[in-house]
């Protein structure tokens, strides 16, 4: 504890708010010791993270997204309090004063207030279940009122809207957006990506209204409230949520004299000092150059210049080196998923520059748009608009941020396949690169930090801090360190993620020898954070590959992907496939006819595939279960069509039919698909058996090839079609049933422990140090002593396998995740088909209908009526 003396002698620092910014600006000035900090915050509970705050609804608890703890802050020094809301500011005794009558003495004061989410003045707008989305409260508020209702409506369809409606959508409601422009997200996307976005998230089943302006909010007809618009129209909603953009709390400047914007924000000058020079501002609640920054790394580097302006004045001097710290502000490029569609913006996005020039590329059956703005001389790269795929957002970024020359054909950075495709190294980066645009964190902090000792990219990440904001730039942070640690001679480790700091391999060693079985506890033992949408999955598939348990277990279910949690693959409509195992292709009269009566039964396309199995299109979330309650019954099993893990294999008819097969191909596709038919693995892997050289299952084409020779099998590895296809190498000859089956099951087990996170087997096995001259090495002269251990894991995943369908159905909890919307029973309006080929396919968008539906008691007055 400090001592009266201690303090006195101390220079006394107030934050007022303790949001992300505020903490941020805590963690920066609590390196000093000569400063005494406070901080207030009208919430409570101190800093937590919003930049994840939907996760809450995915699981995740408040304490899951603090990012700070009573225990850290007094470890750091640091006064708080929470609940304390600030009233009163005076400016010449220099304190504050809080709701409940405390006052606090300041030598420099920190307004780090935020912003508040902005309503619209529409009559009708403060009545029940009308909420905001902003804070752990306002989640907790959203969530009581959707266990009330059935429908939602969220109003405003910028980057929070989206957000917001993605919450209410994982609550269950059917999901409707209301924007007053003419399309999503116009300030960081253009019109054509604005398109292609409502597309998608219309595929996804959130009915989209763009050039909406709401006149009033009224009691429904047939939900609890009614939006009228401007134009008429109408739209029926229990729940609505404002998310229609931020304005900056800055009622205390406003009231005790600070010098505010025309609209709104406390003015602050390069320093972040307001128009008293005690008194700093930061974050969303801050006007810079007339301009309110509302993504969160602005307000990180506005709480460093704070940090270091203060520290300058204290040392009698400006700041380090003898520079004055100015924010100079900030690029608002972003990248994120919104609904699982991949979004990125970048600079002038829309083109304003004068003069430029644009290239762009969209692939619609793909759900791909990519644009590019460039000077007129085509030399520099302005702005980008990235939606449906954002693999080149980092290339593409550090091209802008660092005016690198670009490639004399441009188009070939967003050009799919291109041959010569222009690629940008780290090398090629400054030292004055932004890498971590939340931190600031440049490529020559990282290199420094590597100067000073870090020896993984963990270490660059604790000693920078990159990567621990947003996290957008992982991966770019880890390309930086590794290439440094490589010309250093430094072994590089292949972390998943900044929550591991471990390879996928490494992974599921942990899991398998320290006998892990949830992700929680893998988190809590090995990891660090919440984890993310890459670790996540990983984890998922590594304890399903080495204890094969039930994926949608309570503890397991919150890993899996869409597909998985519905154990069938979702469809660009919400709809999803239904995919029964016929293994080897092979399948009875009787067999036939049941599949043709559910597809007739429940209206379902119906397609023979690639892989020898009929796929039935079209089943609604909620006809999944009965559907496969009919097939379970007739004896089929899931045909794991939507999980990373064996799909098919493709046969032949092999010696049994065919006059030129000398081998019964047949027999043997369908013993291997029953063995390895419950294998989850780094991605999907597919077989094929031919029963002779002619190659009529197209065996090198897959990842396990087998194609019969006069004495036995020849066995092929590592094969695959798809963008890059590969032909598969020739593993071993002539070899008898056991010894293949011995085989493949060490190859396979050898793949699921050294795969990478999503690598087929082709890339492994370019991959493979050692190539294939070291797979045969390991696994016919079992080199490394593993093939034991092989064998007995393959034995446990082949003696505890499930129909996870039957499970599912045999499961009333199971069950229930298994309707479209929370308290209803009703079908999602938005899914249409129509005719085409005498059978039915996705409603497009111009032939969709408007629904309304008509509740019981609506339908007994109509009744009466009548």
């Amino acid at each position: 504890m400090n001592t009266d003396k201690q303090l006195l002698t101390k220079t006394n620092i107030v934050v007022v708010g303790n949001g992300m910014v505020g903490h941020h600006f805590v963690e920066e000035m609590a390196k000093n010791p000569n400063y005494q900090i406070t901080v207030l915050s009208a919430e409570s509970r101190l800093a937590y993270d919003r930049v994840h705050l939907s996760e809450y609804f995915g699981g995740k608890t408040a304490d899951d997204l603090a990012m700070t703890t009573p225990e850290h802050y007094e470890a750091l020094g640091v006064t708080f309090k929470t609940n304390a809301k600030v009233i009163l500011i005076d400016k010449i005794v220099q304190y504050v004063t809080t709701e409940s009558g405390e006052t606090y003495h300041y030598d420099k004061l920190i307004l780090a207030t935020g912003s508040y989410p902005f309503v619209p003045p529409i009559p009708g707008k403060d009545q029940d279940h009308c909420l905001v989305y902003r804070t752990i409260d306002d989640l907790e508020d959203i969530a009581a009122s959707a266990k009330e209702s059935k429908v939602g409506v969220v109003i405003g369809g910028g980057l929070l809207g989206l957000e917001a409606a993605n919450a209410i959508k994982q609550l269950g409601l059917q999901t409707h957006v209301v924007e007053f422009a003419p399309q999503l997200m116009g300030v960081q996307i253009d019109g054509g990506g604005g398109r292609l976005l409502r597309q998608k998230i219309e595929d996804l089943g959130v009915q989209v209204h763009t050039s909406k302006a709401t006149s009033v909010i009224e009691k429904g007809n047939t939900s609890r409230y009614k939006l009228c618009f401007s134009d008429d129209t109408e739209l029926e909603t229990d729940l609505i949520l404002f998310s229609a953009g931020i304005r900056p709390y800055d009622n205390l400047a406003r009231e005790f004299d600070l010098t505010l914007g025309e609209r709104g924000g406390i003015v602050v000058n390069n320093q972040c000092q307001t128009s008293d020079e005690n008194i700093y501002a930061i974050g969303e609640c801050a006007l810079w150059n007339n301009f309110i920054f509302g993504l969160v790394a602005p307000g990180y580097a506005m709480a460093k210049v704070v940090a270091k302006h203060i520290a300058g004045f204290t040392n009698e001097g400006n700041g380090e080196n003898g520079e004055i710290a100015e924010f100079t502000g900030a690029d608002m490029s972003t990248k994120l998923k919104l609904m699982g569609v991949e979004v990125g913006s970048i600079g002038d996005a829309h083109g304003k520059t004068e003069g430029a020039l644009t290239y762009t590329y969209e692939n619609q059956p793909e759900g791909v748009y990519k644009k590019i703005v460039v000077s007129s001389d085509k030399k520099a790269l302005l702005g980008a608009v990235l939606i449906g795929d954002t693999s080149e957002y980092d290339t593409l970024l550090q091209y802008m941020l660092n005016a690198i020359e670009l490639p004399e054909s441009p188009e070939g950075l967003i050009l799919p396949m291109a041959a010569d495709k222009p690629t940008l190294g780290v090398d090629a980066l400054p030292d004055t690169a932004t890498i971590c645009s939340c931190h600031n964190v440049t490529k020559g902090d990282i290199i420094a930090s590597i100067d000073a000792g870090a020896m993984t990219v963990g270490d660059v990440k604790s000693c920078t801090k990159a990567g621990s904001g947003c996290g957008g730039c992982a991966a770019l942070v880890k390309s930086v360190a590794d290439n440094e640690f490589e010309k250093r001679g430094v072994e590089v480790k292949k972390d998943i993620c900044e929550h591991f700091a471990y390879s996928r391999q490494e992974i599921y060693d942990i899991v398998s020898v320290g006998k892990i079985k949830t992700f929680d506890e893998l988190l809590e033992k090995h990891g660090r954070g919440l984890g993310c949408e890459i670790c996540k999955p990983v984890a998922g598939s590594v304890l399903a590959s080495v204890w094969n348990d039930y994926i949608l277990k309570k503890p397991h279910l919150s890993l899996q992907d869409t597909n998985d949690t519905y154990l069938g693959n979702m469809q660009k409509d919400g709809t999803y496939s239904v995919v029964p195992r016929i293994a080897g292709g092979e399948i009875t009269p009787d067999k036939l006819i049941v599949l043709g009566e559910v597809a007739k039964k429940y209206n379902l396309y119906t397609k023979i595939t690639g892989g020898a199995r009929v796929d039935l299109f079209g089943a609604r979330v909620e006809q999944l279960p009965p559907i496969w309650k009919e097939l379970v019954d007739a004896g089929f099993e899931t045909g794991h069509a939507y999980g990373k893990s064996l799909r098919t294999v493709k046969s032949c008819v092999g010696s049994t039919w065919c006059r030129y097969g000398v081998q019964d191909s047949m027999s043997m596709a369908i013993d291997l698909e029953h063995r390895y038919k419950g294998l989850r693995a780094p991605h999907k892997i597919k077989f094929g058996v031919s029963g002779c050289t002619r190659e009529c299952a197209e065996a090198q084409g897959k990842d396990i090839g087998i194609i019969a020779t006069d004495n036995g099998w020849n066995l092929y590895v590592a094969g695959n079609g798809g963008m890059k296809p590969r032909h598969g190498d020739l593993f071993a000859t002539d070899l008898d049933d056991e010894t293949l089956v011995k085989y493949v099951d060490r190859i396979l087990m050898f793949y699921v422990q050294t795969g990478d996170r999503l690598q087929r087997t082709s890339t492994w096995m370019d991959n493979l140090e050692g190539g294939l001259a070291y797979l045969q090495d390991v696994i016919i002269n079992d080199s490394i002593g593993l093939n034991d251990a092989l064998e007995t894991q393959m034995k446990a995943i082949v003696g505890t396998y499930q129909c996870e369908w039957k499970t599912t159905i045999e499961d009333p909890e199971a069950l229930k995740r298994f309707q479209p919307f929370v308290n209803s029973d009703k079908s999602d309006s938005n899914i249409q088909f129509v005719t085409e080929r005498e059978q039915i396919r996705p409603a497009r968008g111009q032939e969709k209908i408007d629904v309304k539906f008509i509740d019981a008691t609506e339908k007994e007055a109509v009744a009466e009526e009548a």
